[in-house]
């Protein structure tokens, strides 16, 4: 088989699989397109494609759920029937795997990118996507995705400490903020980074908002994560349209403060990344105060190579079963960093 005639094949073959995520088609079914056995068709396939056709359509269709969580309404539940998963469960399973975030905190992301690593280049595109799969993430992607999926992952390692953990008097507190806020507990620092985000969300949609905050069953990890999906959410909505129509520098007044005050966008946006920043840092290093075992130090280069999985440098792990099973163990000494010194500057 000539150069030619191989592409050709391959194309055919790509095709095949290609036209046929719309079905609940199995590899025998896609054999008999090729006027092949089931065999033949899993051998030729193999080599001139360099994948199997399972493997293929599996991974095209992920692709394709990923691109609809990121470029459309529709909800998880029907994502996963039109990948032809038989249950959510086994759906997030598979794209947690695949994508290193759940369904959820993808769409949350609003992360452009949804093409897997595949040595045959070959991928799914959406009616009107460019070759390269969209756009790349800009700034506001970056610092808005990194203190979620950051936030995220110091909620689920508090998760697995006591109440008394919890609420231990931490041994160093840093005040650096110009008002009051009370930091000397783990849950009060976590606390404060969702409060934060809730204020200034009710700000900028002009609802109302109790200042003293909710009561302290709001105030769990697992409480704390429900808020903080629930924030992200509007927070992410409003600050994202104002983004796409570049309007950072317009003004709005918030109506919360006393007096009401006037802040552009941009600023608020800067603002809540900067002290929720200052926030999260304190919060990693309670959590290791606390013997809790963590990976990373919540840079925004951990999270972009956490969720960009084309990218082929070795990412971050997520919070595992067994490393949050172990987090009472005390922590061993931390390495220098997950990115080697050289990249920082």
């Amino acid at each position: 088989m000539n150069k030619a005639d191989g592409q050709d094949t391959a194309d055919r073959l790509c095709a095949i699989v290609a036209n046929s995520l719309d079905t609940p088609a199995k590899t025998q079914d896609l054999a008999r397109q090729a006027y092949q056995s089931r065999t033949q068709f899993h051998r030729l396939f193999r080599i001139v494609v360099e994948e199997t056709p399972a493997a293929m359509r599996r991974r095209l269709l992920l692709e394709r759920a990923a691109f609809q969580l990121g470029h459309t309404g529709m909800s998880v539940t029907d994502i996963a029937l039109d990948a032809n998963y038989g249950s959510l469960e086994a759906f997030i399973r598979a794209f947690r795997k695949a994508f290193r975030a759940s369904p959820s905190i993808y769409r949350r992301m609003r992360d452009p990118h949804f093409h897997l690593p595949a040595s045959n280049k070959i991928h799914f595109f959406a009616p009107g996507s460019s070759t390269k799969g969209g756009k790349d993430m800009d700034l506001f992607d970056r610092f808005a995705g990194n203190d979620s999926w950051h936030t995220r992952r110091l909620l689920e390692y508090a998760g697995t400490l006591t109440e008394e953990q919890l609420d231990r008097p931490l041994p160093t507190v840093v005040e650096l903020l110009p008002w009051r806020e009370s930091n000397k507990t783990l849950r009060q620092l976590l606390e404060n980074i969702i409060f934060t985000k809730e204020v200034w969300t009710a700000a900028l949609s002009g609802a109302d908002m109790d200042m003293d905050g909710p009561p302290k069953s709001q105030r769990s990890p697992q409480a704390l994560l429900r808020r903080l999906e629930k924030t992200d959410a509007e927070l992410h909505r409003i600050l994202g349209d104002i983004r796409n129509r570049t309007g950072w520098d317009d003004t709005f007044v918030d109506a919360l403060c006393e007096p009401a005050e006037t802040f552009t966008y941009g600023g608020i946006f800067a603002h809540i990344m900067t002290f929720n920043a200052h926030r999260r840092l304190m919060a990693l290093d309670a959590l290791r105060q606390l013997g809790v075992q963590t990976e990373g130090f919540g840079d925004p280069m951990e999270y972009e190579e956490t969720v960009a999985p084309w990218n082929q440098r070795v990412a971050l792990k997520m919070p595992s079963e067994n490393t949050l099973a172990d987090s009472k163990v005390p922590a061993k000494p931390q390495p220098s960093g997950s990115i080697s010194a050289g990249r920082l500057r």
